[in-house]
């Protein structure tokens, strides 16, 4: 049960990043270049990695103990 909790958050912080991502796509295309940077996606990119290692270190009495407490 443990570790599909851990799968849960990492896939439920993934999906928050992504959206993320993609939100400013609605944003003129002039600021594309600036939001998009390769700077920026690197980012993106390193919190893909260590984005739900700080998320199941906050949230690991939830994974642990699974009690009535959500997200």
């Amino acid at each position: 049960m443990v570790v599909a909790r851990i799968a849960a958050v990492t896939w439920a912080v993934w999906g928050v990043l992504v959206v993320l991502l993609l939100a400013p796509s609605l944003l003129p295309m002039a600021w594309h270049y600036y939001i998009y940077s390769p700077a920026s996606v690197g980012l993106w990119m390193l919190s893909m990695l260590i984005s739900p290692f700080v998320v199941c270190v906050i949230k690991w009495e939830w994974i642990k103990e699974g009690g009535g407490r959500g997200i």
